[in-house]
């Protein structure tokens, strides 16, 4: 049998919208971004979910109990590690001065790599990549009925969280997964016998195209094995 993960990332916020980094700290949902969420909450309102998991920062939560008010039966979890990464000084700046010490397609797939310091004295990559791969081993534990060997039943887990922290967990799968996210944008994760694959990255539901969803156009690193 299978777990299907459908991972959401949050909508589009003010500091996105002004193109400004925005990991650690937190900014309201703009007219738009709510628009948009509401798009994809129908659009994900066919599906029976079994669990739903959230980010603690408040745009993740918002889109989650957004999406929750098609499935009122549901509680959500919220889960420290699925929280965006941190840029340290670079909080709230323009991501143009980012670029200017780093390139975005260099950092990226050295956050990834685990190799990274940590920008503006933010969280190192080694520590990010390593809560990443925890959470994602903690939601597939919780859900072995359907995503372990002789599984005998299928699950469906509804996962809202971040850009880098999604997009992470796309590419310990599987290293094609490391793709631009859009706000409220569906990617799908199938587990079936303890093997994970990437179905679907980035599928732009609310039509929010690049705003805020920046490409890394270096290579990714090699995947690593789902967690146990």
């Amino acid at each position: 049998m299978t777990l299907t993960l459908t991972l959401v990332r949050h909508g589009q916020t003010v500091l996105n919208s002004r193109r400004f980094l925005q990991g650690a700290c937190d900014s309201p949902l703009t007219r738009t971004g709510r628009a948009g969420v509401r798009v994809t909450a129908q659009h994900l309102s066919r599906h029976d979910f079994d669990a739903a998991y959230s980010s603690p920062q408040g745009r993740a939560v918002l889109t989650a109990i957004e999406i929750l008010r098609h499935h009122p039966e549901l509680t959500l979890t919220v889960d420290e590690d699925l929280r965006e990464l941190s840029f340290g000084t670079f909080e709230r700046r323009p991501e143009r001065e980012l670029d200017a010490v780093v390139p975005w397609s260099t950092l990226v797939p050295a956050v990834l790599a685990g190799t990274h310091p940590g920008i503006g004295g933010g969280e190192p990559g080694a520590e990010f990549m390593a809560r990443v791969r925890a959470v994602l081993g903690r939601i597939v534990a919780a859900h072995d009925e359907a995503a372990g060997p002789g599984a005998d039943r299928d699950e469906h887990v509804l996962v809202v969280g971040h850009g880098l922290t999604l997009g992470a967990m796309l590419a310990t799968i599987d290293p094609a997964g490391l793709v631009a996210l859009p706000n409220a944008s569906v990617s799908t994760v199938e587990v079936t016998d303890g093997v994970a694959r990437v179905v679907a990255a980035g599928i732009d539901v609310a039509g929010h195209r690049a705003v805020a969803a920046r490409p890394a156009l270096a290579p990714a690193p090699a995947a690593a094995p789902l967690p146990a």
